[in-house]
C-alpha cells in the first residue's frame, strides 16, 4: 500500500501563489505515476497535473497550463504543485493520487485532500 498525506493549502487572494506538498510512504518503489487532482464543492474531481516515472514528462489540464508547477522527487517520496496566479475558479479541495503498479496489477491511491481558497 501507499500512504499519502497532503500539506500546503491555505487562503490567498487573486493572483498570489502556494505550494502543495504531499509526502508518500509506503511502497512508494511500486508508484510509476503521481498527480494532483481537485474538487470544487459541488463539482466532479477533475484532473489537474501528473508526473510519471517512466520517462514521460509533466502533463497538465489547460486550465494551470503556464502557472502550476508539479515536481517531485526520484524517491517518489515527496511531490508538489507550485500554483502562481492563483484565479477564484481555483478554489478547491486538492488531493494528491499515486498509481502503483506491482504484480501486473494497478492500483490508485489517494490522500485525504488540502483545501485551497483564493479570494477576490
Amino acid at each position: 500500500q501507499v500512504q499519502l498525506v497532503e500539506s500546503g493549502g491555505g487562503s490567498v487572494p487573486v493572483g498570489g501563489s502556494l505550494t502543495l506538498s504531499c509526502a508518500a510512504s509506503g511502497r512508494t518503489f511500486s508508484v510509476v505515476m503521481m498527480a494532483w487532482f481537485r474538487q470544487p464543492l459541488g463539482k466532479e474531481r477533475e484532473f489537474v497535473a501528473r508526473t510519471w516515472y517512466t520517462g514521460n514528462g509533466p502533463e497538465y489540464a489547460d486550465s494551470v497550463k503556464g502557472r502550476f508547477t508539479i515536481s517531485g522527487n526520484n524517491a517518489k517520496t515527496t511531490m508538489y504543485l507550485q500554483m502562481n496566479n492563483l484565479k477564484p475558479d481555483d478554489t478547491a479541495v486538492y488531493y494528491c493520487s499515486a498509481l502503483m503498479y506491482e504484480d501486473n496489477e494497478s492500483t490508485n491511491y489517494w490522500g485525504q485532500g488540502t483545501q485551497v481558497t483564493v479570494s477576490s
